[in-house]
């Protein structure tokens, strides 16, 4: 469709120039590339599709991750901070709540209290999407595979649950908060760009 759209209005511009049928095909063949270029960055799971952010490179797949991103440390920052696709399938991975929960208990004040988290429901492309935004002292995942817990200080979370028939989608972006911050803009690009295939 965006091929088409682009070849209407370029083929009367290059016809006018007295481009002729050469300049034509190849005002085509420029336009598809385009049009496969931007295909090919696009990522899919679920009967959803994204594009991550220029400059944020897939580690690829993982057990129950459709992408990893991870991102370089921002200045005065020793960790990087990752961004992680979920995918568990149609009915997995609990509802939007429990998540909203779980990932708020991930993070406490410097006082070990719960800390404030700042939640959103909002639709995107057609797909009811709930973010949240957390930070404070961070204890990560756990469960029953983790052996010890470390409390990493001063971290954010930005999270977001893609509500989709095929099965809910979930993003995790956590990291030092000057890192986070200063890719926040990239994560709600990331974020922004999911749409059905």
């Amino acid at each position: 469709m965006l091929a088409a759209g682009w070849t209407k209005g370029l083929l009367p511009q290059l016809a006018q120039q007295g481009h002729g049928s050469a300049g034509i095909l190849i005002g085509m063949r420029t336009g598809l590339l385009v049009f496969l270029g931007f295909a090919l960055m696009a990522e899919t799971v679920g009967g959803l599709r994204w594009t991550p952010p220029s400059g944020w490179k897939s580690e690829g797949t993982a057990p129950m991750r459709a992408a990893t991103y991870r991102i370089a440390p921002a200045q005065g920052d020793t960790e990087r901070a990752e961004c992680a696709v979920y995918f568990f399938g149609a009915g997995q991975g609990g509802g939007v709540q429990a998540n909203l929960d779980r990932w708020k208990g991930q993070f406490t004040g410097t006082d070990g209290k719960p800390a404030a988290a700042r939640i959103q429901k909002r639709t995107i492309h057609g797909l009811a999407v709930t973010t949240i935004d957390v930070s404070g002292e961070y204890s990560g995942m756990g469960g029953p595979m983790a052996t010890a817990r470390t409390i990493k200080s001063r971290y954010r979370l930005l999270g977001a649950i893609i509500e989709n028939p095929g099965g809910n989608v979930f993003l995790k972006f956590t990291g030092p908060e000057r890192t986070v911050a200063a890719n926040e803009r990239n994560f709600t690009q990331l974020l922004d760009s999911f749409q059905k295939e």
